[in-house]
């Protein structure tokens, strides 16, 4: 089936769409984007000449952290435009997000992966901003094509990144019978698109928004806990990081929220719906993106009490039910590493 559609949620519009990219600049400016700095890498600005050439300044961002990044390009940018356009991933988008919340400006995005950034208000705040906002894209340009452009490993890191915050938005406090829906239709459609060849790039799409929008809706809890401490601690890549973790956290999970995370087994192909079965069927889907353990990324043995003091005080931790104390997240850590 072929999905295109506009979905107008709030003061935000959502344009799904193989093909989508090529109705940006006719977008943008009927959204009130017409002069606009561009925030994008080399590989995506490639993809979108015509966004290069209308915007009025073109912004490459570094590898690094959101709140560091953003600090420093505010400074580079003099706090002069209000309108600002992501093309790239969940970095890219998140330092867009974090800059226009600085300057009270508003920001549009194109995805190239299937973070699902463009679709939270999640973000670090720039570095040495007072009065900075979280805020979300108010328009959003979803091109299958695009997000699901990375080579196959990189793309199934990215797609168990997107079903993590599918698996997350089913057990934390705020999940709700909409966001359910939301969630297990992607984990199902990023399940068929990864494991498809070539991979399903309409499927990995829309489910990376639908989870997206499941996971700004709710929340997320210790698997992103984890990951994020993770990531900081080892300097290990995102993507990765989540793939690795996602079948260990699925294992955490399944005695914690067995109602979710039986859903979950039934939206992944297990007609029982059996809770233990989750981290089973994640964990060959996981295997795409070429590491299967933490060690392969970069962790040391001796980095895990690290990260599991600093997740054990982590503010995500509430999220979950039945919070894992420091000495279960150590256990965990070790079998993923």
């Amino acid at each position: 089936m072929t999905h295109d559609f506009t979905w107008r949620d709030g003061e935000r519009l959502i344009r799904f769409s193989s093909g989508a990219l090529a109705e940006a600049p006719e977008l943008l400016a009927e959204h009130g984007f017409d002069d606009y700095v561009l925030l994008s890498t080399d590989r995506a600005r490639d993809a979108v000449p015509e966004l290069v050439r209308r915007a009025t300044m073109v912004v490459a961002v570094p590898p690094g952290r959101v709140d560091e990044i953003s600090g420093a390009l505010l400074l580079e940018m003099e706090g002069e435009m209000d309108s600002l356009v992501a093309v790239g991933g969940g970095r890219v988008i998140d330092t867009t997000k974090a800059i226009a919340g600085a300057m009270g400006g508003r920001c549009a995005a194109i995805p190239t992966t299937l973070s699902g950034a463009e679709l939270t208000a999640f973000h670090r705040l720039p570095a040495g901003v007072e009065g900075a906002q979280m805020v979300r894209p108010a328009l959003v340009l979803a091109d299958p094509e695009l997000m699901a452009s990375a080579p196959a490993a990189g793309l199934a890191a990215s797609a168990m990144n997107a079903l993590a915050h599918a698996m997350e938005a089913l057990y934390t406090p705020l999940a709700g019978p909409v966001t359910d829906l939301a969630a297990l239709r992607a984990a199902a459609l990023l399940a068929e698109g990864v494991s498809a060849d070539p991979p399903g790039r309409e499927a990995l799409g829309l489910g990376a928004v639908l989870a997206g929008y499941a996971s700004g809706s709710t929340g997320i809890a210790v698997h992103h806990a984890l990951c994020q401490t993770i990531v900081r601690t080892a300097g290990t890549p995102h993507a990765e990081t989540n793939a690795v973790m996602l079948p260990h956290s699925a294992r955490l999970m399944a005695t914690r929220a067995p109602q979710a995370m039986g859903e979950l087994a039934r939206a992944l192909g297990d007609a029982a719906a059996d809770p233990g079965t989750v981290a089973g069927r994640l964990s060959p889907l996981a295997a795409r993106c070429g590491h299967t353990r933490l060690a392969t990324l970069g962790v040391s043995e001796e980095q895990l009490p690290r990260v599991s003091a600093a997740v054990s005080e982590h503010p995500l931790l509430a999220n979950t039910p039945h919070p894992p104390g420091e000495a279960e997240l150590l256990v965990l850590l070790r079998e993923a590493l």
